[in-house]
C-alpha cells in the first residue's frame, strides 16, 4: 500500500465523524462581521473574536509580525506558546509534517474542543512554534471560526483575550477595555456554545506517546 493510501485510510473515519456534525442545525452566520474581520487578518492585524471555547485574540498564524503583535499587546513571554486553529483535517496536515496515527484515533472519538500538541510543524510563522519545535493545534467545529479560517485560507492564532497574568474572561463584558483598545479589531458577538471553558490539551509525539496537559 502506498504511503498516500495509508494516510487516507487513517483519516477517513475521522472525516466521517466530522461530516455527521455538519448535519446539525446550521447557525446563521454574521457574514458582514466575518468579512470585516478577515480583511483585518489579511492585513496582518489582530482581532478579538469568539472561539469554540472562550473569547480569544487572533491573527494570521503564518504572519510573523502579526504574531509578534499578540505577544506585545498581551505582554506575554515569547517562550509561552500559542494555540492555532484550523478548519479541517486537510489544513491540519498542511501545517504538521506527519500527524501520528494515535492522533487520528483520538480525533475519531473526541467530541469536545481538544488542542493537540504536535511535533514538527510547518508553514506557520516561526514565532508561533515552541522552542522544542512543537505546535498546539485545534481542529475547530465552531461555525464562525471555521468560516473565518476558510475565507482567510490560513490557520488563525487563538489565545485567551486577557493580559498575561490576568484572569481569563468568561463573557465579552469581562474583557478589559485596555485590551480592546490594543487590538486592531473587536468582534462583539456572542459565543455559539454554552459550555464556556478552555479546551483540553494533550501532547501526542511522533512516536505515539500521549501526555495530558490539561483535561
Amino acid at each position: 500500500m502506498r504511503n498516500s493510501d495509508r494516510k487516507r485510510n487513517r483519516r477517513e473515519p475521522v472525516k466521517g465523524r466530522a461530516n455527521k456534525k455538519t448535519m446539525e442545525p446550521e447557525v446563521e452566520l454574521p457574514r458582514e462581521a466575518i468579512n470585516i474581520a478577515v480583511d483585518f487578518l489579511k492585513k496582518g492585524n489582530t482581532i478579538i473574536y469568539p472561539t469554540d471555547t472562550i473569547y480569544g485574540i487572533g491573527c494570521d498564524a503564518s504572519n510573523y509580525d502579526a504574531v509578534e503583535k499578540i505577544y506585545e499587546l498581551k505582554e506575554r513571554d515569547p517562550s509561552k506558546s500559542l494555540i492555532v486553529l484550523v478548519d479541517s483535517f486537510q489544513m491540519l496536515e498542511s501545517i504538521i509534517e506527519e500527524v501520528p496515527d494515535m492522533a487520528w484515533e483520538v480525533l475519531k472519538v473526541n467530541k469536545k474542543p481538544l488542542t493537540i500538541i504536535f511535533d514538527r510543524p510547518k508553514n506557520v510563522a516561526e514565532n508561533v512554534v515552541s522552542a522544542d519545535n512543537t505546535l498546539a493545534v485545534r481542529v475547530t467545529n465552531d461555525p464562525l471560526c471555521r468560516s473565518m479560517i476558510r475565507k482567510l485560507r490560513k490557520p488563525i492564532v487563538s489565545t485567551s483575550a486577557n493580559l498575561s497574568g490576568e484572569e481569563t474572561p468568561i463573557h465579552f463584558q469581562d474583557i478589559s477595555e485596555a485590551l480592546k483598545a490594543r487590538v486592531d479589531h473587536v468582534m462583539d458577538l456572542p459565543l455559539v456554545h454554552k459550555d464556556i471553558k478552555p479546551s483540553s490539551i494533550m501532547q501526542i509525539s511522533s512516536n505515539g506517546i500521549i501526555k495530558i496537559i490539561r483535561s
